[in-house]
């Protein structure tokens, strides 16, 4: 039978593969209405959409009113807006680089993550987890293949917004367990479309939304929802170094949303790439498998 600490490590390893399938549904919709909306219109939109059905979720679970209470709790305003801020500048370097570059960029986070653990949280990240993480890295690019000629200021952008999710996902660790995660994702869709209102307001006016516009952002807003409660769940039940290399199945779900959509498919570097993410993923698990293990056997807390 496995241990409390395994069966808590592999649920949140499940929590972000969804998350990042969710993810990946929703920068897929995304991109596709960025073409015909302009990108501070799209991201209020599709964060008002998203706040409803929050609200409406919390709403079932009743005691509204009590709940709502967590956000105003100070670490779940600093996640809110660091989440908000790094949403807004991905999603606007994306519209101006190629999504390899973007994508590539973005999926640096975990780096950042296990960089970030360890310094701030002081988790040990052993050299086994960051070798799965540099693998994983090394596998997003040969899966891109990005450009030298896209990284220019939009890249820097990209750069600056995936750090700041990198300290979201830091922050995220630090919230009260009390707090509900409906809370926080609310605390989330609530922050990022009041700075994509005041962007709106500040750069130009209201354009017309067609009705499939519409009906595409609210299913994007139902993907990015699903997608906050898996990602907090995640990062508040399980280790951040050790979750940090599943992201990367993020690139696996993109893989598959391209060819469905776009007719592409990867090359041999790519699958290479893919493969390197995928055996990162696995050699991480069978190692916690192992830790957790030994430590049974000795009767000592797994290291």
């Amino acid at each position: 039978m496995p241990s409390h600490a395994q069966a808590t490590a592999g649920r949140s390893i499940l929590l972000m593969i969804g998350a990042c399938a969710c993810f990946a549904a929703n920068d897929a919709i995304v991109k596709f209405v960025g073409q015909s909306l302009p990108g501070p219109q799209l991201i209020f939109l599709r964060s008002v959409i998203a706040s409803v059905f929050v609200l409406l979720l919390l709403r079932r679970q009743g005691a509204v009113r009590h709940r709502l209470r967590g956000l105003r709790q100070p670490r779940v305003l600093a996640r809110s807006a660091a989440d908000a801020a790094g949403t807004v500048m991905y999603l606007l370097s994306l519209f101006h680089l190629p999504l390899a570059n973007a994508t590539a960029i973005n999926l640096g986070s975990p780096v950042f993550m296990t960089l970030f653990a360890v310094l701030f949280l002081h988790e040990r990240a052993t050299p086994a987890r960051w070798v799965a993480v540099t693998l994983g890295f090394a596998g997003v690019l040969a899966v891109v293949q990005p450009a030298g000629d896209g990284f220019n200021a939009w890249a820097l952008l990209c750069v600056a917004g995936t750090l700041l999710q990198a300290m979201r996902d830091l922050l995220t660790r630090r919230i009260d367990a009390a707090i509900p995660s409906l809370v926080v994702a609310l605390s989330t869709t609530l922050a990022l479309g009041l700075l994509a209102g005041a962007m709106l307001l500040l750069e130009q006016g209201w354009q017309p939304v067609a009705p499939r516009h519409l009906a595409l952002l609210m299913v994007s807003a139902a993907f990015l929802s699903t997608a906050y409660l898996l990602l907090i769940a995640s990062l508040r039940g399980g280790d951040i170094s050790l979750t940090a290399p599943f992201r990367y199945s993020a690139l696996l779900f993109a893989v598959v949303l391209g060819y469905a959509v776009w007719g592409q498919w990867p090359d041999a570097w790519a699958w290479a790439g893919i493969a390197l993410l995928v055996g990162s993923g696995v050699y991480v698990a069978q190692r916690e498998r192992a830790r957790h293990a030994l430590a049974r056997a000795t009767g000592a807390p797994p290291a």
